[in-house]
């Protein structure tokens, strides 16, 4: 995604939710897709040993990296691929170009990859005077309207079919107002089709990585990516070094896992296995840290890194659903990408472990057992010490551990706030200096505190009891 401040959630989110229509309607869509995840979810009975599973791979990874990482070059080396080493994203890039330069590569085809989103491979290819066309429909859609993708697994979800007919009749021609889905993917095979057959290079991502093979696999639903790996003599996959997996059995519990918990599909339409070059082409695999050495050295934030990008956490987020992926301005927004965010860059995303209700939602479908709430809710804690958030939030948070940590005081400031709400006119909380009350309405005032309430009851529950032995003698 854009490079822009995190520090604008807030403000992202209230444009997108302006347009009431378009936020009901996103919200509903990923609902949907929810939904799909708990029927395949149900369906199987071993659904929650598969999460277990795949949490334990995952973390045993993560704690013999350096061995599976050199174990998985020896035997891609084995195969005829070539292996890159990127210590970050600009190094990412230049081993990219540096590839494509030396086979004076000017056309280029990509499949959906969030690792070239988050290095800005696409920008910096072009600056070099490079064509790259995004091959995803999703990824091809947002690229032509000049957009970053707003989901990792569903890019383009915040567009509706008209605004892509427009699109599409723009750049390729298609007939004004001709919004039907069928016509416009077709008329998108077609388009692509053509960049495909054109292409002298393809770059794909990796979704899992075997150190026991040195291959790896590629999951799409429509084949673009083993277009772009079999028709151009270069096929040059990225991958950040937590895709790997140890060993081949392994594989069976996360392909099982990712296509349930991302579309509710039972599998992905296309599985593809790349076990090195085919004849007379090649085949290079650029692997990056991009500050993941130094995320896998946190205790508190290390499991982010057994995300196997499926997007479950965003579909059921309320405030990633009614928000857009866009106000994150990240490259992963949503619940992963809150945590995964300030940890590259703390100060310029402050704000985004706070778009959170910290509701356990992401949680509790995250297929590899993330828990990222409590990740959320350790990294307020760590961006409060840290002094990243504005003062008017530390300053709130003061003021309410004082009141929460004297008992009179609390006591009084709830009195205080029954009458005040019930007597205060409703422009006096809901005007435009109140930024906190433009989306809230504030609850109907008790006309007793609990603590009166007990009281009160308790005091009845005695008389009837007096009532009762008098009766009674």
């Amino acid at each position: 995604m854009a490079s822009t401040s995190a520090a604008d959630h807030a403000n992202l989110a209230d444009q997108f939710v302006a347009n009431g229509e378009r936020a009901h309607w996103h919200d509903g869509a990923l609902w949907f897709v929810r939904q799909k995840r708990d029927r395949m979810a149900r369906s199987l009975p071993e659904w929650e040993e598969l999460r277990q599973r795949a949490s334990q791979i995952k973390a045993h990874t993560m704690s013999h990296l350096p061995a599976y990482l050199e174990q998985f070059e020896a035997n891609a080396n084995r195969l005829g691929v070539s292996v890159h080493w990127a210590e970050n994203a600009q190094q990412h890039n230049e081993i990219v170009y540096s590839i494509l330069k030396r086979h004076g590569v000017q056309r280029v085809v990509k499949s959906k990859s969030m690792l070239t989103e988050e290095c800005h491979l696409n920008p910096y290819l072009e600056q070099q005077g490079l064509q790259v066309v995004d091959t995803d429909l999703g990824e091809w859609i947002v690229q032509l309207r000049n957009e970053p993708p707003s989901h990792i697994v569903l890019p383009a979800i915040h567009i509706k079919k008209e605004e892509v007919g427009e699109t599409f009749h723009q750049h390729i021609g298609t007939p004004k107002g001709n919004a039907e889905p069928t016509f416009l993917t077709h008329s998108a095979r077609h388009a692509l089709r053509q960049r495909f057959l054109g292409a002298e290079a393809g770059i794909t991502g990796v979704n899992f990585a075997i150190a026991e093979t040195g291959g790896f696999v590629v999951c799409t639903n429509e084949g673009n990516a083993d277009l772009g790996a079999s028709l151009p003599p270069v096929h040059i996959a990225c991958m950040g070094l937590e895709k790997l997996i140890p060993r081949l059995e392994d594989l069976s519990v996360f392909t099982r896992l990712l296509a349930r918990s991302a579309t509710g599909q039972p599998i992905t339409t296309y599985t593809s296995h790349f076990h090195g070059p085919r004849p007379g082409a090649e085949l290079h695999i650029v692997i990056v840290d991009n500050g993941r050495s130094e995320l896998r050295a946190n205790a508190t934030y290390r499991e982010s890194l057994q995300c196997i990008r499926c997007g479950a956490c965003m579909n059921t987020c309320p405030v990633y659903r009614r928000s857009g992926g866009h106000s994150y301005s990240n490259t992963v927004p949503g619940p992963i990408g809150s945590v995964l965010a300030p940890a590259m860059d703390a100060k310029a995303h402050h704000s985004l472990p706070y778009a959170c209700t910290l509701c356990g939602s992401c949680t509790d479908v995250c297929p590899v057992k993330i828990p990222l709430h409590h990740q959320l809710l350790a990294w307020r804690g760590e961006l409060a010490e840290r002094k990243l958030i504005p003062f008017t939030k530390r300053l709130g948070m003061k003021v309410g551990r004082v009141v929460l940590g004297n008992t009179r005081l609390y006591v009084w400031s709830g009195w205080l706030a029954r009458k005040g709400l019930r007597l205060l006119p409703r422009w006096l909380t809901h005007n435009r200096l109140n930024v906190w009350a433009r989306s809230r309405d504030l609850p109907q005032p008790p006309k007793r505190s609990f603590r009166e309430e007990y009281r009160a009851r308790k005091r009845e529950q005695g008389r009837s009891q007096d009532e009762n032995l008098s009766e009674n003698h």
